[in-house]
């Protein structure tokens, strides 16, 4: 590693781990209690991923999505899925315009910032399919015309787990493309008193105020690239998504997308804590919530009451991780 670029990491850690210090102070003003999971919605946007939050409603799922958008100040929209929810209902759809003459493309909501698909298990698999390749490459292909989308972009998605009536659960391609899968959870007794004194008035979410900006978070997103990851923590991380695959209660594993979701995300994770380079602690801890969506049980796994959570942590505790500290783990 050049000096230049040792340089360039550096810079990055303590940019980004001063952006993330403000993120997080602001968002904790309207979500209390939950610094884990708005950090960890904070690793996704940075790594350029997407946050499926899958929990019993009531737990402030949406707030989390509205709370980033705001804080952020960037375009943000939300999509209530329902049945009857079309793909254009998404991506925008052209119409003819009768004083000009001719077609012109409507954008929908995917052309946000931050886009909300609040109850995604209830839109169709049809409507579904339409976050495909926008989650995937960035851009939208409507009527052969391929559009670029806003710079940052990030999906965040909820879905009810307890509730299955009219629901369309989400393939393990769609699965696949949301970086994190995240449960907020219920508020401990203290927490739950001191949200009812906050909302006695109004809900904090609407006076929360930008304190970064879009061009921040993008550049943000670009300085983590730089962070430095030894040899062996890139191998650590390969051997921990290959271990999913040859599982014997495993029928699919997780992919090579995992892989590199698990790779960035250490990235950003080491930036936060103003660390110019990545420790095997780092891939330990975010393992379960890149892992556990991404792969499918054998039946006879689950009809022995296994959860992917419980399996994936077993991985993680018989992986052998590098013994890398301090200066054996960066650059020089």
């Amino acid at each position: 590693m050049t000096t230049q670029q040792l340089e360039a990491s550096r810079e990055a850690a303590q940019f980004v781990s001063e952006l993330t210090k403000r993120l997080v102070q602001n968002i904790e003003t309207v979500i209390i209690g939950k610094t884990l999971v708005i950090t960890s919605a904070l690793t996704a946007l940075l790594s350029e991923g997407h946050v499926l939050l899958e929990d019993v409603p009531g737990v402030a799922k949406t707030v989390l999505a509205k709370s980033i958008a705001r804080t952020i100040g960037c375009n943000f929209q939300r999509v209530q899925c329902t049945p009857d929810l079309l793909p254009s209902d998404i991506t925008g759809i052209s119409m003819f315009n009768q004083k000009l003459g001719e077609f012109e493309f409507r954008p929908g909501p995917a052309f946000a910032n931050i886009m909300l698909a609040d109850e995604l298990n209830r839109a169709t698999p049809r409507t579904q399919s339409a976050l495909l390749e926008c989650m995937a490459e960035g851009q939208l292909t409507i009527d052969n015309t391929t559009h670029r989308l806003a710079r940052p972009f990030m999906v965040f998605a909820t879905q009810n787990p307890i509730e299955y009536e009219g629901t369309f659960p989400l393939p393990e391609a769609q699965l696949d493309r949301f970086c994190m899968r995240l449960r907020v959870g219920y508020p401990d007794e203290r927490t739950e008193y001191l949200m009812l004194e906050r909302l006695r008035m109004a809900h904090p979410v609407d006076a929360l105020h930008a304190v970064v900006s879009v061009a921040d978070i993008a550049r943000a997103q670009e300085m983590v690239k730089t962070i430095y990851v030894h040899e062996e923590i890139r191998s650590y991380i390969v051997r921990l998504v290959r271990s999913t695959r040859g599982h014997q209660e495993i029928a699919i594993g997780a992919s090579p997308r995992a892989s590199l979701a698990l790779f960035r995300a250490a990235q950003v994770s080491a930036a936060m804590r103003g660390w110019d380079y990545v420790l095997p602690d780092f891939i330990k801890i975010l393992a379960p919530a890149i892992l556990e969506h991404r792969i499918v049980l054998k039946p006879e796994a689950r009809l022995q009451q296994r959860t992917a959570a419980d399996i994936i942590w077993e991985i993680v505790e018989k992986t052998p991780a590098p013994s890398l500290r301090g200066e054996k783990a960066c650059a020089t």
